[in-house]
């Protein structure tokens, strides 16, 4: 237990020293094997029933994995970008690689919690002997008691199985173990395979420095935050005067008055203003000069969202 705290405060060290994305998937993947830990504990119980084993180890494996997907879809903002995006302008905008780039964007971040829990499952490997067990064939088993069938091999996971039995019982639970492992192994090889060539991709295909796209990383997390920051401000000046005009005072504590006086808001922002800042966004340049987001671009007086001859699309999306 000691050895498992030491890996996990290692892991997230070295993801807190990374990008906002790899602290993000590190913390994603983290609490999945966490998940995926109690789970197995407390919630994990094969029912060693032939043609139940099948369909409740599959189960444990593939609907949290499907759930995890799913939020990890809701979550993300790119989706929500591009259904404002679909709703307000369409699609025409993008071209097909951008297009699949996009999807490409939510689909991966969305990925690393199921994939995290796939992996975990068949390293362990008790869904995978629970699903599987009743298919092992008898004949492989050197002198298995002719007289016992799927219905005796689906109750080895649960070890409730005749004395006679034993030893087979251990067999098929290794032979089932190894390949359960050995599949979870692959799994991650393939990952790590695809995560390099999507990174390579990426650096190949952007007309942008190494150095310029750090920054327009830090740019983009620093908008971000500010726009957060300030429109949570903005929303609370403006309901305290709403709230102040309904009443004829509102209390405020002493932070919320400093706020009202230091910041006076006089209105809000009509929605065009909102549906110009909201939306995917291609990096684009205008006359030579990168455009880094869409609330920039509105800040610069430029229309459109599509390529220009002076500009580039970039096929690597931003929210």
């Amino acid at each position: 237990m000691a050895a498992l705290i030491a890996e996990n405060f290692r892991f997230l060290s070295l993801f807190f020293k990374s990008k906002d994305v790899m602290i993000f998937n590190g913390l994603v993947a983290l609490g999945t094997v966490g998940s995926e830990e109690l789970f197995s504990v407390v919630a994990f119980h094969c029912p060693c029933s032939p043609a139940r084993n099948y369909i409740y180890g599959l189960a444990a494996i593939g609907v949290p994995a499907l759930a995890l997907f799913l939020i990890g879809v809701i979550w993300n903002n790119h989706t929500w970008n591009l259904v404002a995006e679909c709703h307000k302008r369409g699609a025409k905008n993008f071209s097909a690689a951008a297009t699949f780039l996009l999807f490409g964007s939510i689909m991966g971040r969305a990925s690393v919690a199921p994939i995290t829990w796939s992996v975990i499952s068949l390293l362990r490997g008790e869904a995978y002997i629970c699903a599987l067990s009743e298919f092992v064939k008898p004949s492989s088993l050197d002198k298995f008691p002719a007289e016992y069938g799927a219905d005796v091999l689906a109750k080895f996971p649960c070890r409730d199985v005749p004395a006679n039995l034993t030893k087979f019982r251990d067999e098929v639970t290794r032979r089932l173990r190894y390949e359960s492992q050995l599949f979870g192994w692959l799994l991650i090889g393939i990952v790590a395979v695809l995560v390099f060539l999507t990174k390579c991709l990426k650096h190949c295909c952007s007309p942008l420095s190494y150095r310029q796209e750090a920054y327009w990383a830090q740019y983009r997390s620093n908008e971000d935050k500010l726009f957060r920051r300030t429109a949570e401000v903005h929303s609370r000046i403006l309901a305290a005067k709403n709230v102040k005009q309904f009443f004829g005072f509102v209390a405020l504590d002493k932070e919320e008055k400093e706020l009202v006086q230091e910041f006076p808001v006089e209105g809000v922002q009509p929605s065009p203003q909102w549906n110009a800042i909201t939306g995917v966004y291609i990096y684009r340049e205008n006359k030579g000069f990168p455009l880094y987001s869409r609330l920039h671009k509105w800040a610069k007086g430029v229309e459109g969202n599509g390529p220009t001859p002076e500009g580039h699309e970039l096929l690597f999306l931003a929210s």
